[in-house]
């Protein structure tokens, strides 16, 4: 029955990867529609020939290689199950530590590092064609640390978390997951306001923004929004990639909005300003504030969810897992694969919020801004330089785009300039 089911979990992860290679590389019809042909949106007016072909093979390989990620994780843990390697992990942890203190920490690094090995190479494979379309800069060996770093920071955080989830399900085996939620709000909290000053400076240097009369503008645009803000942060990230980004994070007093320094570098002064009153516009509407409430309610849910399939398959699939107990640290395989399977079903509502929220931050810095002009061509750029679809296939844009689309964006902002033409 083990081995039959393991063929039948490779066997289904294999037709879901030729479903998604069908779908992106001849179904999905990348042709835009007529009536959006010729505008400011269609990337024929702002791409060249080789450009529009680079942009159409980067973001099918990309997007694949997205859809097989995720469900790859959950195949992996329910082998690791499957065939005992929790049992073993765990073996392994009792016998490297007679105080139970420490058991827990070395099962995790054990099944941390097997699962960090198994998924490596699509990572690798990603950053690879990144690399071969240029979008990343990065060496192999920079990757190779930013990958540790990842792994370090994700054993971490895990070996705060597990130990108190377990000790909680060994406490309250029906209640358990409404205490772990109480719990993770202060958690969240805590790791939102130290993200900016511990977490990221790990992967990169931040500084307050060099150039002073770029900065005097854009603080001039935060006084306009009644933002107190002291400080715009830049991001060294040309040695890594020639994408482009600006983004806000942390809260409170931690709160930062951050430019790359490849914006800066291939923006001009207008169009980092429109970017700029885009990021402020997420700071006016509190839409940090509103993410982490929509994540703690969705949490809330999942927990429960997590709750009620963990104990529906260890009573009914519990010799195959080699797990009966939930309350047993072998669980905690199958914790995770239920926890990634419930985020990528969610995934479609927490996109749609975000594109809501999204499209609110354009329409107030093009309110803000007044210059459609350089709003539209930094949404050129952008496309531009990341070879990214102007009009993505529906299920990528459901699945992947936390932001419109750029027809979208660009075509939003065409409706504004036509409308204010004579203003």
């Amino acid at each position: 029955m083990v081995r039959k089911m393991g063929v039948y979990a490779v066997l289904a992860y294999c037709l879901y990867g030729l479903f998604f290679y069908w779908y992106l590389f001849h179904l999905a019809d990348p042709v835009l529609p007529f009536e959006y042909q010729g505008t400011s949106a269609d990337p024929a007016t702002f791409l060249n020939g080789r450009e529009l072909e680079l942009s159409e093979e980067y973001s099918k390989i990309r997007n694949l290689l997205f859809f097989l990620s995720t469900p790859l994780e959950w195949l992996i843990y329910f082998l690791i199950l499957l065939f005992g390697l929790s049992k073993i992990f765990k073996r392994w942890a009792d016998d490297s530590a007679k105080y139970k203190i420490l058991q827990t920490p070395i099962y995790l690094f054990w099944l941390s590092l097997f699962s960090f090995v198994t998924t490596l190479p699509i990572s690798y494979i990603s950053y690879h064609f990144s690399k071969s379309y240029n979008i990343s800069t990065q060496s192999f060996p920079s990757w190779m640390k930013d990958e540790l770093i990842d792994f370090w920071v994700n054993y971490g955080t895990w070996l705060i978390i597990v130990p108190v989830l377990y000790w909680l399900m060994k406490k309250s085996k029906k209640r358990w997951w409404l205490y772990a939620w109480l719990l993770s709000i202060p958690f969240t909290l805590f790791m939102m306001f130290i993200q900016p000053v511990i977490i990221d400076p790990l992967y990169n240097d931040f500084y307050p923004l060099k150039n002073k009369e770029l900065e005097t503008k854009i603080l001039a645009l935060a006084d306009r929004a009644d933002i107190p803000a002291d400080h715009v942060f830049e991001v060294n990230m040309a040695e890594k990639t020639n994408a482009l980004n600006a983004y806000v994070t942390g809260i409170g007093s931690n709160a930062r909005i951050v430019l790359w320094d490849t914006t800066l570098n291939k923006l001009n002064d207008d169009q980092i300003l429109f970017i700029m009153a885009h990021e402020m516009a997420h700071y006016v509407e509190k839409h940090i504030y509103w993410g982490i409430a929509g994540y703690l309610l969705l949490s809330l849910f999942g927990l429960y969810l997590t709750y009620r399939l963990m104990n529906w398959a260890c009573e009914r699939w519990g010799n195959e897992l080699k797990t009966k107990e939930v309350s047993d640290i072998c669980s905690l395989p199958l914790f995770f694969m239920i926890i990634s399977m419930l985020l990528f079903a969610s995934s479609p509502l927490s996109n749609l919020v975000s594109r809501y929220q999204e499209s609110r931050a354009d329409q107030y810095a093009i309110e803000m801004t007044k210059n459609p002009d350089a709003a539209i061509s930094s949404f050129q750029e952008l496309s531009r330089i990341s070879l990214s679809q102007v009009n993505p296939p529906l299920l990528v844009k459901i699945f992947r785009y936390s932001h419109p689309s750029m027809l979208e964006r660009i075509s939003r902002l065409e409706e504004y300039q036509i409308k204010h033409r004579n203003d």
